[in-house]
């Protein structure tokens, strides 16, 4: 995590936080690395002030690395996860007595401004997902993978496992509302069709059970009949195989879904998460409640699954306005 030229002790002790998130808190690799880019930031804007050791650490060295945040333009998003970084980096060096004092026990975290997110309308979810059966019982496949250079059929058919792989994907990621990492993980005995549920391991490794209706049930048992065409010896257990054979990667299911959304007239140019948001707006709206949903989405504060009632209200209001006489 740390630079080359960081001090001794600062380099001594990123480096074991590090090694800390990664194998006692759980947390994905991509959070890792969030938090190790904050940190290092911390570490850099501290030593500028001659504080070569986190120990030394004080309150007012924490606030003028926030407030150099702000004035550099970072959005409050950004400062708010650095601070939040900088108060469990500070508290994990009292705990292990690498520091006498928490310096970031009284650092206030910057108010979030929680944006709503974007989602797509019921309508558009039917041509995105009708768009991409088409292909896969026609049309070319597979160019979520061009990129790679990985080889393609030469005469695309209603065969082409990838082409069918996506409807399974984009089915499944509409259904359940899992994460794309969380997708990319499964394994073919994660999804349980006498229950249709699927074992979703998420944040911080916990396990939950997520139930999908019948279209995504019917999408993945197609997609596991031409499954057999992608594997090599190296497939494993994987439930769904890029165009060589190994798991699929995370930026190779963003890409398809930008592809695919792209052929939806109007559609807004989202990724898997703006399925995943989709799906809560759309569970909300259909009178699914609020803790129910928490659990389906895997968060931990029911607080980040309020935001979805507001995109609710927002488009009630929006479709109010435009409907009404004497709005």
């Amino acid at each position: 995590m740390a630079t080359t030229d960081r001090s001794p002790a600062w380099t001594d002790a990123l480096e074991a936080y590090t090694r800390h998130l990664r194998s006692e808190r759980g947390l994905s690799e991509h959070t890792v690395r969030a938090y190790a880019g904050d940190l290092d930031l911390l570490a850099a804007h501290a030593e500028g002030l001659g504080v070569r050791d986190p120990a030394l650490l004080e309150l007012r060295s924490l606030r003028s690395f926030l407030a150099a945040q702000q004035v550099r333009g970072r959005a409050r998003s950004t400062l708010a996860r650095r601070a939040a970084a900088v108060r469990r980096f500070t508290a994990w060096l009292v705990r292990t007595g690498r520091a006498d004092q928490d310096a970031g026990a009284l650092l206030v975290n910057p108010k979030r401004h929680r944006e709503l997110p974007g989602v797509l309308r019921q309508d558009e979810v039917r041509a995105l997902l009708d768009s991409a059966a088409a292909v896969a019982t026609g049309g070319p496949g597979g160019a979520d993978e061009a990129e790679a250079g990985a080889p393609r059929p030469a005469h695309p058919s209603d065969s082409d496992p990838v082409a069918v792989r996506d409807v399974a994907v984009l089915e499944l990621l509409y259904a359940t509302g899992i994460r794309v990492g969380e997708l990319c993980g499964l394994d073919i005995d994660d999804v349980d069709r006498s229950r249709d549920v699927v074992r979703v391991i998420g944040k911080g490794d916990k396990e939950r059970s997520v139930p999908f209706g019948r279209p995504a049930g019917r999408a993945v048992d197609r997609w596991l009949t031409v499954r057999p065409e992608l594997v090599v010896a190296g497939s494993g257990p994987a439930l769904f195989l890029g165009r060589r054979g190994g798991r699929v990667d995370p930026r190779t299911i963003r890409r398809m879904v930008h592809s695919r959304l792209a052929d939806v007239d109007d559609a807004p140019d989202l990724g898997p998460h703006g399925l995943r948001h989709t799906a809560a707006t759309h569970l909300l709206e259909g009178g699914a409640d609020l803790r129910s949903v928490q659990e389906l989405l895997g968060h931990a504060s029911l607080a980040t699954t309020q935001l979805y009632t507001h995109v609710s209200s927002e488009r009630l209001r929006s479709a109010y306005a435009q409907a009404h006489p004497r709005a």
